[in-house]
């Protein structure tokens, strides 16, 4: 069943995109504007209709999210995820800047940041490192249409590089998290762009796109490291504002809560590393991300 929320959401658009149209047939382009009428005997041809195409958005969100309330109740979550909003276009995509406290006294550099900046009620799901490869992860996110974007580092994926692409041709984008999993601000500013560079070319020759994102082992930095980081082709650095495992949620603000536009970070990990399997931290992590009001959201449309 579609959500309160998205039927709202979804007539407010449908509202507004019928406004719209007839505004267009009545504007400065139309008849009322002193244009001429069809011809006497011929019935005047409909112009297309942006309220249809919305129609047809509006049924496909509505089948999909009827599909994703089947795949909930498959994978054990406790409500349906909440469909997300449709994305800014690219000219409207938000500003990222430096998180205050964040920066390395230089501006230009890619900014590090935990939330994007947003008044959407959404939030951001990452998984980082590829320890893990269990193909219901893969199965659980297509049915469930939960977008999420992975942070790689080789020494793990290299022992199934083919599981990674069936993420990516799921619409998985595929970014940067070194090639050796270090701890950045003890390596050389040459060590450092080694580690990025390295699995930026990696990234490219496996999976087809060199990433725009990259997050440092462990979230730590320094200048040399941002410095690298932009000479290897990256544009911003992504961190989190909460953290998802099996059985609980770790916050990094005061209020232990979530706020539009926060980054969660999970792993990929499994019963050896946790006390559960990645489905268990998905349903954990879906059902405080839905019963908090909030839809997940793909971080490469906002950033």
């Amino acid at each position: 069943m579609v959500s309160k929320r998205s039927r709202a959401l979804l007539a407010a658009l449908l509202v507004a995109a019928l406004g719209s149209a007839c505004a267009a047939e009545t504007g400065a382009g139309g008849a009322a504007a002193g244009q001429a009428g069809p011809a006497a005997g011929r019935q005047p041809q409909r112009p297309p209709d942006a309220a249809d195409a919305l129609t047809a958005y509006v049924e496909r969100v509505q089948k999909a999210q009827a599909a994703r309330a089947l795949a909930a109740r498959k994978w054990g979550l406790r409500a349906t995820p909440l469909a997300a909003p449709p994305p800014p276009a690219a000219a409207e995509k938000p500003h990222i800047t430096f998180r205050k406290g964040f920066g390395v006294g230089d501006p230009t550099l890619p900014p590090v940041f935990t939330t994007v900046p947003t008044k959407e009620r959404i939030v951001f799901l990452t998984i980082d490192d590829g320890a893990e490869k269990d193909p219901r992860l893969l199965e659980m996110m297509d049915e469930l249409d939960v977008p999420y974007s992975a942070f790689l580092s080789d020494y793990l994926v290299k022992e199934d590089y083919g599981y990674f692409a069936r993420m990516r041709d799921r619409g998985v984008a595929l970014h940067n998290h070194t090639l050796n999993h270090r701890y950045m601000p003890a390596l050389s500013y040459a060590e450092q762009k080694r580690e990025i560079c390295g699995q930026q070319d990696v990234i490219e020759k496996r999976y087809g796109k060199r990433p725009p994102l990259f997050r440092p082992p462990y979230g730590n930095y320094n200048a040399d490291t941002l410095r690298a980081a932009r000479s290897c082709g990256v544009r911003a650095v992504p961190l989190w504002a909460a953290e998802a495992f099996p059985d609980h949620m770790e916050w990094r603000e005061w209020d232990r809560d979530l706020h539009p536009g926060d980054i969660i970070l999970t792993h990929f990990r499994g019963r050896e590393d946790w006390n559960g399997t990645m489905p268990d931290m998905i349903r954990q992590v879906m059902d405080v991300v839905t019963a908090k009001g909030y839809a997940v959201a793909r971080l490469e449309d906002y950033v």
